[in-house]
């Protein structure tokens, strides 16, 4: 029992030590409270703050500075690519899919191959050519001497019309397969009778990354079927509804600025590049389109992706202060005006404010001209001093 007694004893002071340690670190953080002493003389609202609590609070002066204010019109939109830039690509005949390896995000080359279709109706389209090909060198020489005959009324004239439409119809069917047979990527000058292919092979119209594969090995693809689709973005750029109201206002070459939701704190340029004009009956609203203004940063975005933008239709020059150095309380606004200041101690007046627009974390100051250009205020900090 004693000796549990002497352990005890020999903590106390240790404990008494964290203890003063704790009361040490408590009053080390209300440190940045203290001194801040209300000026009352003569009904002033002011306060004084010591530099120590001005530095430790990474507290910051700023003048009133003249900003570029612009008129926006606030509009949404989406990245795109051109219509040629965006290829969907089907068999122009049905098969089923024999070979297929492709992901979305592959970056693909123009005439590449895209997947292998196998059906024996192939077989059957090679032999109708070939049997085609027979026959017209046959009707051709036998067209020929009918219409020698002819002109020298020595034949008919039916049999001369007989070997006539039967060499043009056999031709006529001969070119249809020909082509037919080049539209599956089938060479028909090595065609033969021992040379046949049941395959046919579906290469990529455009260069670009794959977007999306709908089809797979083994399945059956009718020539309605979408298989692949494939974007090329070497043209991304952004595609805004502006609402009819707004419409006058916007023109080629103006200014874009504009986020994008998963970085609302990001901000990107693009220029008014092209304008429908032409005005959607549903929606009421006419497209524009813009162009980036670094196209290096195209590698950032994907078509599909949303945009928060805001056309910039003119502009005016303001006074004003960062937004952070005002603060808004029932309705009124003030700011921390820098009345003097030493090694020591910084003074400070509240002062009221009117305020206009915000604009790029700038606020503009309508009275500014109350102010001298030597005047300092605080822009950081103000808040927590003024609904002290």
């Amino acid at each position: 029992m004693m000796r549990k007694l002497k352990n005890t004893n020999q903590l106390i002071p240790g404990l008494l030590f964290l203890l003063f340690l704790l009361v040490s670190a408590c009053s080390s953080k209300d440190a940045t409270k203290e001194n801040i002493i209300l000026d009352e003389d003569n009904g002033t609202d002011g306060l004084v703050i010591t530099s120590t609590q001005f530095s430790f609070n990474g507290m910051q002066l700023d003048s009133l500075k003249k900003k570029e204010f612009s008129q926006v019109v606030k509009t949404t939109g989406i990245f795109d690519v051109p219509p040629e830039n965006k290829a969907s690509v089907s068999a122009y005949f049905g098969g089923y899919v024999k070979q297929i390896s492709l992901l979305p995000g592959q970056e693909i080359k123009k005439g590449q191959l895209l997947f292998t279709l196998e059906n024996p109706d192939y077989l059957k389209m090679q032999e109708d050519y070939l049997v085609a090909k027979g026959q017209l060198a046959y009707l051709k020489s036998d067209y020929l001497r009918q219409k020698s005959l002819a002109s020298e009324n020595v034949t008919s004239q039916k049999n001369f019309m007989k070997a006539e439409s039967e060499f043009k119809v056999t031709s006529a069917k001969y070119e249809s397969l020909r082509r037919n047979l080049q539209m599956m990527n089938i060479n028909p000058d090595k065609i033969s009778e021992n040379n046949m292919q049941s395959t046919i092979t579906v290469s990529a119209p455009i260069s670009g990354f794959i977007s999306g594969v709908r089809a797979e090995k083994g399945m059956f693809l009718n020539p309605s079927d979408l298989a692949v689709t494939i974007t090329n973005n070497e043209h991304l750029h952004i595609e805004l509804k502006v609402f009819e109201n707004d419409f006058p206002e916007i023109k080629i070459g103006q200014a874009i600025r504009f986020r994008l939701q998963n970085k609302p704190t990001e901000q990107y340029e693009a220029v008014v590049h092209l304008i429908n004009r032409s005005i959607d009956n549903e929606s009421r609203t006419a497209t524009i389109h813009g162009h980036l203004k670094k196209e290096e940063q195209k590698n950032s975005f994907a078509p599909g992706m949303y945009v928060e933008a805001e056309i910039l239709t003119s502009s005016h020059w303001v006074t004003a202060l960062p937004e952070a150095a005002v603060v808004n309380i029932d309705d009124k606004h003030f700011v921390l005006l820098q009345t003097n200041s030493d090694k020591e101690t910084h003074s400070f007046e509240k002062r009221e404010v009117q305020v206009g627009e915000t604009q790029n974390a700038y606020t503009e100051i309508s009275n500014g001209n109350t102010f001298k250009p030597t005047d300092l205020f605080l822009v950081k900090g103000a808040f927590n001093l003024i609904n002290e």
